[in-house]
């Protein structure tokens, strides 16, 4: 796991708003070096007491990191959690992260304690729907 984004992660889970679930989550994600120059960009869950208007840390960081780089490509997302066990991203997410990645693209799973795991995109999303589907 990098540990450039492991590092900024960590920061950001002490963002995290979560007076709700009580659940920490942050996210870094890193651009692909040739639209985003390899940046990082890192996130945090925001609840809110509405709960549709909550915004997951994978999200937080991603539109962080597009608003800087349109049209830039996810290389790596890293999610990280203070539970004992890492969490993969939501289904919500994981469409999102559908708009600019790959199948390639490196998902790493983490938790405070350091258990991790690392899944290519498209594993956790085999059959993503994108903006092909909507050509006809």
């Amino acid at each position: 796991m990098s540990e450039k984004l492991r590092l900024l992660a960590e920061k950001y889970l002490s963002h995290s708003y979560s007076p709700y679930s009580g659940a920490q989550v942050a996210a870094a994600v890193e651009l692909d070096s040739s639209g985003g120059g390899g940046e990082i960009f890192g996130g945090c869950n925001i609840e809110n007491a509405s709960y549709g208007g909550t915004v997951c840390a994978e999200r937080v960081a991603i539109w962080k990191a597009l608003s800087e780089h349109p049209g830039a490509k996810l290389k790596r997302v890293l999610v990280l959690t203070d539970s004992p066990t890492p969490w993969p991203p939501c289904g919500f997410c994981r469409q999102v992260i559908a708009e600019f990645a790959t199948p390639t693209t490196e998902i790493l799973l983490a938790n405070k304690s350091g258990v991790q795991s690392t899944h290519a995109f498209g594993d956790l999303l085999p059959l993503a729907f994108g903006a092909a589907d909507l050509k006809g």
